[in-house]
């Protein structure tokens, strides 16, 4: 994927841009990202558009195979101090500063790589979001990370929950609800 700056590098100008466009040698996938692949997964997308963002939450949940729900909308993490996202399609979440960057994996989709949170520190966004999510969509996940606490780094996951905002309260659901 390329941004529209990218573009004018390599092409020179916006009527070469969109010579390449006609031609079927690129295709504009949003306003100012181009591909030279037609189909470009849209989380993919946002992705390359907001680069200084995390797949967080809802998606993250599916991403890891922990719900089949799938999500209406795209869930970021940003920082605190970054700015709000305009899109439409994007729920954004501002984290800390210092715990925004704990945990970021890269998962691959369709040939992209995507910045998302790993599944130790999902465990502890789900305990930190317990009161704003459905009850049923909240037991869901629960339920399959206790399928799945065997495979998962213990230490992490205290880490995580020590590093994390309000971490006496994170640390005491995770440990009577999870561990």
């Amino acid at each position: 994927m390329l941004t529209r700056s990218e573009c004018l590098k390599r092409y020179g100008s916006d009527y070469y841009i969109q010579q390449q466009v006609n031609s079927g040698q690129l295709f504009r996938i949003d306003r100012g990202i181009y591909s030279e692949e037609e189909y470009v997964p849209e989380i993919a997308m946002l992705a390359h558009k907001y680069p200084k963002a995390v797949v967080t939450m809802h998606n993250a949940f599916y991403m890891h195979d922990l719900t089949d729900v799938i999500p209406e909308k795209y869930d970021f993490a940003t920082e605190r101090d970054a700015a709000k996202i305009p899109d439409k399609r994007v729920k954004q979440y501002f984290i800390p500063g210092a715990f925004f960057s704990e945990g970021i994996e890269s998962i691959d989709i369709k040939g992209y790589s995507i910045p998302i949170y790993n599944k130790e520190r999902m465990l502890i966004e789900l305990l930190r979001y317990k009161t704003k999510l459905p009850f049923d969509y909240y037991k869901e996940i629960l339920l399959n990370y206790r399928r799945i606490l065997p495979r998962l780094n213990i230490q992490k996951i205290q880490d995580y929950a020590l590093a994390a905002p309000k971490s006496n309260k994170v640390f005491d659901v995770l440990q009577t609800e999870v561990l």
